[in-house]
């Protein structure tokens, strides 16, 4: 599965089944850090197997940017784009 930083995606497995996050980073083609600015933090990201993701079908242009550029990636800025794809898509 082709998953790229900036990427919407959700939970397939665990306790966090069904939960949306962005990917921050994907390491070595098995494991994508992920994050949603509540719970799992940007300084404390989720580990998880790409087996275990979904694809939404969505990226966050304004992540992938900061994070191409090597921006700081801050908590209110994952909140804020997760919430408007929530409210657009899920509604």
């Amino acid at each position: 599965m082709d998953v790229f930083a900036g990427d919407i995606v959700y939970s397939k497995a665990g306790r966090d089944k069904d939960k949306a996050f962005v990917v921050l980073s994907v390491s070595d083609s098995q494991y994508a850090m992920l994050a949603d600015g509540r719970k799992r933090l940007v300084d404390q990201p989720k580990k998880k197997k790409l087996k275990h993701l979904l694809k939404s079908g969505h990226s966050s242009a304004y992540i992938a940017n900061k994070l191409a550029e090597g921006e700081k990636v801050t908590n209110p800025d994952l909140k804020k784009v997760l919430a408007e794809f929530l409210n657009e898509y899920d509604a």
